[in-house]
């Protein structure tokens, strides 16, 4: 059984703590790597099995319908700073939900968009936060196929970061020497030796080709530098 059962109203939250609404995988997921990151966690979600099954795994867990705002307050959902609506295909939970939550106050809102016309609503509604889970993997699936990128992250304003092995124009320079800003536009922020863990890259350190870097610059640059053999 959950927990927490909806007619109890529970303690005020801490201030760390994240309340997840929709435990699908993307919730789910969501949901437990706050947990590993120490944060409290209260999931809610309309399938007594999806409770059930997440029971004792997070802070707290119940059965609610997130539309229903006697629910929600019973919940104490509205003392909670930071919120996330990961509710899937159902747009209408995901819009009343997301509604209900500016109401509240609450200061920072994520709600997951499966469109760009439901992430419009959502961004009118108030949503600070707008995430589009599948279209952004899609585009970091596509980075990591189509070169020889290890790892990709691609932030706002045209930015990147891009973990990759070092191409051969690099290797066995000093980075200060080896113009690596100057003639690729981006910056190697980080260096792992095989066997070792990351460490800041500083003008003296030599790449050496079995290394692995992580540059970042304009998302173009990055893509280009990960290209070069």
């Amino acid at each position: 059984m959950a927990k927490h059962p909806p007619h109890k109203k529970r303690r005020a939250p801490h201030k760390d703590s994240v309340v997840v609404i929709g435990l699908g995988r993307f919730g789910r997921a969501l949901a437990l790597e706050l947990i590993d990151e120490d944060t409290e966690v209260l999931g809610i979600d309309e399938d007594a099995e999806v409770v059930q099954s997440l029971s004792g795994s997070l802070t707290h867990v119940v059965r609610a319908d997130s539309t229903k705002e006697d629910a929600m307050r019973q919940l104490a959902v509205h003392e909670f700073d930071r919120a996330v609506v990961a509710i899937g295909t159902d747009l209408e939970a995901s819009i009343l939900t997301a509604s209900l939550l500016i109401s509240f106050g609450i200061q920072h809102v994520w709600a997951k968009a499966i469109s760009e016309a439901h992430g419009r609503i959502l961004s009118q509604l108030g949503v600070q936060h707008v995430v589009y889970p599948e279209h952004d993997m899609g585009q970091r699936v596509a980075h990591l196929v189509r070169g020889r990128m290890l790892d990709y992250i691609e932030f706002e304003d045209d930015f990147a970061m891009v973990k990759t092995t070092p191409p051969a124009d690099v290797i066995g320079l000093p980075l200060g020497s080896s113009a690596v800003r100057t003639r690729h536009h981006v910056t190697v922020v980080a260096i792992k030796r095989p066997g070792e863990g990351f460490t800041y890259a500083t003008a003296e350190t030599v790449v050496e080709s079995d290394d692995t870097i992580i540059v970042a610059g304009r998302t173009r640059a990055t893509e280009r530098f990960s290209e070069l053999q």
